[in-house]
């Protein structure tokens, strides 16, 4: 599942991403963190399995810089989200080819750290999730 951040958002608003991201708060596990937000931001609740980390780094037309240590999960459900407006606008379920079909027509669509994610990792998130499924 992808969402469109929502347009109002600092930076990268209006551009389809990953489901969620989840910003461990002081003392919180990464699971723990990627429940709560996979419920605050999408009303959602499902079994996340750990796939791998990777680092990026992007400057933003608003002048703001983000260097991340990004965790990626991935969960399967067929429950409908409800967004958060705050977070989100949109969603949309695809399958991860295309995803990756998506991202080689309209890269410009997509945030840069989701861009740099399919670039650099695709092939292993295809696994991942036949594997699941």
């Amino acid at each position: 599942m992808l969402q469109k951040r929502a347009g109002h958002k600092y930076h990268s608003g209006g551009l389809w991403t990953n489901s969620c991201c989840s910003h461990p708060a002081p003392g919180e596990g990464l699971s723990d963190a990627a429940h709560r937000r996979l419920k605050e931001e999408l009303n959602l609740r499902t079994d996340l399995f750990p796939l791998f980390s990777f680092q990026y780094k992007a400057s933003f037309s608003n002048g703001l810089t983000e260097h991340e240590l990004d965790h990626v999960l991935l969960g399967i459900t067929d429950e409908f989200p409800t967004l958060c407006p705050d977070e989100a606008e949109e969603y949309q379920y695809l399958h991860p080819g295309q995803i990756r079909l998506a991202l080689l027509e309209h890269p410009e669509h997509f945030t840069i750290w989701f861009r740099q994610l399919f670039d650099q990792y695709g092939t292993r998130i295809v696994e991942s999730f036949q594997a699941i499924v």
